[in-house]
């Protein structure tokens, strides 16, 4: 006899941008989004068109080049993703001028954390330290319309909570990489709240999850 298997994409999972995603929708959108979820997991597909912008920024923040690579790789980019770079670099360029100097990039580390039974990614995009001895974890935010209140404070809290993991020391930041703005925790925002909500919705993402077997 053979051990049963567990059918991929059974078991509900997300990532941080998937969740925080989810969170972000009402109605029957968060349904027919966790189905998309599952059906991409159990198909193996997805793409990420961002990782040479990503890599741009941080070298202009590291080497000090002003936007040098980010204006660069709008023309070195595949064809097929060029508009996208074009709409972006404008607001990453804003951020970057935005930045204290001097500043570091430095290595964060993914780590998996539990909302309820729900297992979640968290995965900054990198991180920084500042020569007073800061530290900031960055999650970029790259779709077209600015991040939900709602997505913000998860993808904030979330970070928060396991930041001893992914850079002792530091505090979250969530970039509008378009729009060039950053968006650090807000202190009126209970932690204790955030966590029944973030349970409550973590539930319901898998039930859903399981719905769409």
């Amino acid at each position: 006899m053979t051990a049963p298997t567990t059918p991929p994409g059974s078991v509900p999972y997300a990532t941080l941008l998937s969740f925080t995603r989810y969170v972000g929708r009402t109605g029957p959108r968060k349904a027919s989004f966790v189905g998309g979820l599952r059906r991409q997991r159990e198909s193996g597909s997805g793409f990420n068109p961002h990782g040479q912008l990503v890599k741009a920024l941080k070298a202009d923040i590291q080497f000090r080049t002003g936007g040098t690579y980010l204006n660069a790789v709008v023309e070195q980019v595949n064809a097929r993703w060029k508009p996208l770079y074009e709409s972006v670099v404008p607001g990453a360029l804003k951020y970057l001028e935005s930045l204290d100097t001097p500043v570091e990039v430095t290595p964060t580390r993914d780590t998996l954390g539990m909302i309820g039974s729900l297992p979640v990614k968290i995965n900054p995009h990198f991180g920084l330290r500042y020569a007073d001895g800061r530290g900031e974890a960055v999650r970029l935010h790259f779709d077209e319309d600015p991040p939900r209140d709602e997505a913000a404070v998860a993808t904030l809290h979330l970070m928060t909570r396991h930041m001893d993991l992914v850079l002792p020391n530091a505090t979250p930041i969530l970039v509008d990489i378009r729009r060039g703005d950053a968006l650090r925790p807000d202190p009126a925002v209970k932690p204790e709240e955030v966590e029944r909500w973030l349970a409550g919705e973590a539930a319901a993402f898998s039930a859903m999850w399981g719905a769409t077997a």
